[in-house]
């Protein structure tokens, strides 16, 4: 199991958060509001704890869970307090309809982020396709895309300690088709079809 910090109070650092702990893996929350990041600690239970604001995550693996603009700024932030750590981004870039994407085609907010990060650090893209209330109920499978292979085996790890399918996609250029991918499962919801295989991570494959 696995040793997780999670930047970020929200609804998915909770639902990630519980899935962790569940799966026995220990919890750091970190929010730049230490009372919500306390209160989120308290939810996940014995096995988490609250770490400050900026400070070197206890975790190996740092979950960034925040919207897709405040990504950046906070790996910047945090600089070489996220030396050697695995920085998994979850966020997606939509545009103000949620039709397309907030950034230009050829980047994602996960290159962005490891322009960012210091060095020895990787950034993985993964949970970005899946809707919240299917990761809390479902079982679905978790892309995930990064440059460096022993980060993602250890993301993939961590991944399956959920009970969830880890399917590595490529190298971290293809965190843009995954962003591209989250678009999809907008649209695919907006017209009704939300509960379709794909728009909740690919249940079921081959293998």
């Amino acid at each position: 199991m696995s040793g997780i910090s999670i930047i970020g109070t929200g609804n998915m650092a909770r639902t990630i958060g519980e899935l962790a702990v569940a799966g026995g893996n220990t919890v750091e929350v970190m929010g730049r509001d230490q009372a919500k990041a306390a209160d989120l600690a308290k939810v996940l239970g014995d096995n988490a704890t609250t770490g400050e604001w900026g400070a070197v995550p206890a975790g190996d693996i740092v979950i960034v869970a925040l919207l897709h603009a405040g990504v950046v700024p906070v790996v910047a932030h945090y600089g070489d307090a996220l030396a050697g750590k695995i920085i998994v981004d979850i966020s997606n870039p939509f545009n103000s309809a949620a039709d397309g994407l907030a950034h230009g085609e050829g980047t994602s907010i996960a290159q962005e982020a490891a322009k960012a990060a210091p060095a020895g650090a990787s950034v993985v893209k993964g949970f970005n396709t899946i809707f919240r209330h299917v990761l809390e109920k479902g079982r679905p499978a978790v892309f995930i895309a990064g440059d460096e292979a022993r980060a993602k085996a250890d993301v993939a790890a961590f991944i399956e300690s959920l009970g969830l399918r880890p399917l590595d996609v490529g190298d971290l250029k293809m965190a843009y088709w995954l962003e591209g991918a989250g678009v999809l499962t907008m649209g695919l919801a907006r017209h009704g079809v939300g509960h379709w295989d794909f728009a909740l991570g690919v249940t079921e494959l081959a293998g």
